[in-house]
């Protein structure tokens, strides 16, 4: 298969009076096109680290990464803000959208921000919520919907410009667990029908159960990485 990403030696270290933290040690990762990987760990193993400094988000302090050939820190700030913005999509456990605007304005937004004429980008915008089954809440502003119906307007703005690759980060850790398998079964659903390729941190064993491949860091290192059968029923809660 195609490798999308290419870590090669990812270290970042956290610098204060007291010192230097090694957050991630010589890091190596692989993620080829189409694949659905869960990142795993105890807290503070460099999980949420490793997903921002593998999406650019933050700089990295030795190694290289590469995105569909395209070595990140390579580039300018700017240069790599655009990349991420076309090849990149996210997903936060808190969400992240704007109060004011209702839920086709925040997943057109990204493609606004990118240029695309307003027309196309309410159209593409109204595709991408009827995709996550929330084309009867397009006009709903985020305190008017549950906590899962959010998620997938995420899930939605993270997807309508169609990148690359989608970075998530403990996506379900605000839901109870019955949103939390739907927005789950959502992922998995893209990633087998469309091909989405998705990277995922999250704590949760029956989350991770469902991906294909389960990537496990402990104190900043990848500790193990292991392929499983695709297909595994979401057991989340039960």
């Amino acid at each position: 298969m195609e490798s999308l990403l290419v870590a090669r030696d990812v270290r970042k270290l956290y610098r204060s009076e007291g010192g230097e933290v090694v957050a991630l040690d010589d890091v190596n990762l692989e993620v080829a096109r189409g694949e659905l990987v869960a990142v795993m760990g105890p807290s503070g193993s460099g999980k949420t680290t490793m997903l921002n400094c593998l999406s650019g988000l933050d700089d990295i302090d030795g190694g290289t990464v590469l995105v569909e050939g395209r070595d990140l820190f390579g580039m300018s700030d700017t240069e790599r803000t655009m990349h991420r913005a076309q090849a990149m999509g996210f997903i936060f456990q808190a969400f992240n959208l704007i109060p004011v605007f209702d839920a086709v304005e925040n997943v057109e937004l990204p493609l606004l921000l990118r240029g695309t004429p307003p027309k196309d980008a309410r159209a593409r915008a109204l595709q991408m919520l009827e995709r996550v089954g929330l084309a009867h809440r397009a006009r709903h502003r985020p305190n008017e919907m549950s906590g899962g119906e959010q998620q997938r307007v995420t899930v939605a703005r993270a997807l309508v410009g169609r990148p690359a690759i989608v970075w998530a980060d403990e996506p379900t850790g605000n839901l109870d667990s019955t949103m939390a398998r739907s927005v789950m079964e959502l992922l998995r659903e893209l990633n087998e029908e469309e091909e989405q390729t998705i990277v995922l941190v999250t704590h949760d064993a029956a989350i991770g159960a469902s991906a294909g491949r389960i990537v496990r860091m402990r104190d900043g290192h990848l500790e193990s990485d292991e392929r499983q059968p695709t297909g595994a029923p979401v057991l989340i809660g039960s």
